[in-house]
């Protein structure tokens, strides 16, 4: 995940066909997808996930030998780009990612971000739930498919200035800055989409487990357990 390529990893035992090939085959098998849902229950159970408000919003990364995934970015003088949108909890625990091209636009990247979500949590999302979202989705199909999926629509309107309206949505915008702490995910060099999609959800795997220790060990204390500073 710290984007080195697989050459420069590879050792006498392990040789980069053999990673490359490893990779293919756990991609295709979705086990990313299976830990990150381990680690959602995880957390839940621990902490407890606030799902009745669910922010989404998205991110552009480099991604320089195209690909499935890959488009022209606009925020990158039109090179190849990868567009990652994420829908986290209320306190910013990624649920569900969708991945497209960077020219690709931030609406119709909703829906399967949200169902991503849904089928993540096994469809545990509450009757009441808000999604928070920021002026880029302000439109039309973006309320009729919060509508479709029951969600109640927190959306930025466009020509106000952000400050005034910044709702709940930072917590996505942290989220994001997390995940951009994997080199992979920053530089994303491989085309297949199921292999891109197995680094989105093992990275959000990641960020859940950080969470977890990072809460889990201020919550869960007693009076003569030794303060430590190893897990950051």
């Amino acid at each position: 995940m710290h984007g080195s390529g697989y050459e420069r990893v590879a050792t006498a035992g392990c040789s980069g066909r053999t990673i490359r090939r490893r990779l293919k085959t756990w991609a295709a098998a979705g086990i990313a997808r299976q830990v990150h849902a381990l680690a959602l229950r995880a957390y839940n159970q621990m902490i407890g996930l606030e799902l009745g408000d669910v922010a989404v919003d998205r991110c552009i990364t480099k991604a320089p030998c195209g690909g499935e995934c890959a488009g022209p970015s606009p925020a990158d003088r039109r090179k190849g780009g990868l567009k990652r949108s994420v829908a986290t909890e209320n306190y910013g625990i990624p649920l569900g990612i969708a991945a497209a091209g960077a020219s690709r636009h931030d609406s119709p990247l909703l829906a399967p971000t949200l169902q991503a979500a849904a089928d993540q949590l096994g469809g545990a999302l509450p009757d009441e739930r808000t999604c928070h979202l920021d002026a880029g989705y302000d439109s039309q199909p973006t309320r009729q498919a919060l509508s479709d999926l029951a969600f109640t629509g927190q959306i930025a309107h466009k020509g106000t200035p952000a400050p005034i309206q910044a709702g709940r949505r930072w917590p996505v915008e942290r989220t994001h800055s997390w995940m951009n702490g994997y080199g992979k995910l920053r530089r994303m060099t491989d085309r297949n989409v199921k292999i891109v999609g197995f680094y989105l959800y093992l990275a959000a795997a990641f960020v859940a487990v950080r969470q977890l220790i990072q809460r889990a060990r201020r919550r869960y204390r007693w009076d003569t357990r030794p303060a430590t500073k190893r897990l950051k």
